[in-house]
């Protein structure tokens, strides 16, 4: 039975050990605990998915509450995906949001099909200006 938790702190080795369950380490830092500490310690809304002590399920999510949220990170165990965990954490994540804010995110190329059937819709202007890019 999986349990679900909100604002449990979890340890960057545990994140890291999930982010390559799932496969969504190869798009994270996964080589720099650093940056993963920082990216748990300054996430404003952090779901967490348990099979007794096994972290299998996070979303991790960056937001003011009331107006967006950016959803940075939704990531399950492979040999838990296609179960609903990854849509629980989503519905929980919505829980934990004001009831008109805007749930915003960036899918990983494998997961492109996933967002459309829970009800995510495109949004063709997104914009990226990575670490080094010269700001023109």
């Amino acid at each position: 039975m999986i349990s679900y938790k909100a604002k449990r702190d979890i340890a960057p080795e545990v994140f890291i050990d999930l982010l390559q369950r799932s496969g969504l380490a190869e798009r994270r830092p996964v080589e720099n605990p650093d940056i993963i500490r920082g990216m748990l310690e300054h996430a404003d809304l952090l779901v967490t998915a348990w099979d007794e002590d096994t972290l299998v399920g996070v979303a991790r999510s960056v937001t003011d509450f009331e107006y967006c949220c950016y959803l940075s990170d939704l990531a399950v165990d492979r040999a838990y995906q296609k179960s609903g965990i990854g849509r629980e954490l989503i519905r929980r994540t919505r829980e934990g949001l004001g009831q008109n804010c805007i749930l915003i995110l960036l899918a990983a190329p494998a997961a492109v099909d996933y967002y459309p059937r829970l009800g995510f819709t495109a949004h063709t202007s997104a914009w990226v200006l990575r670490p080094g890019d010269p700001l023109r």
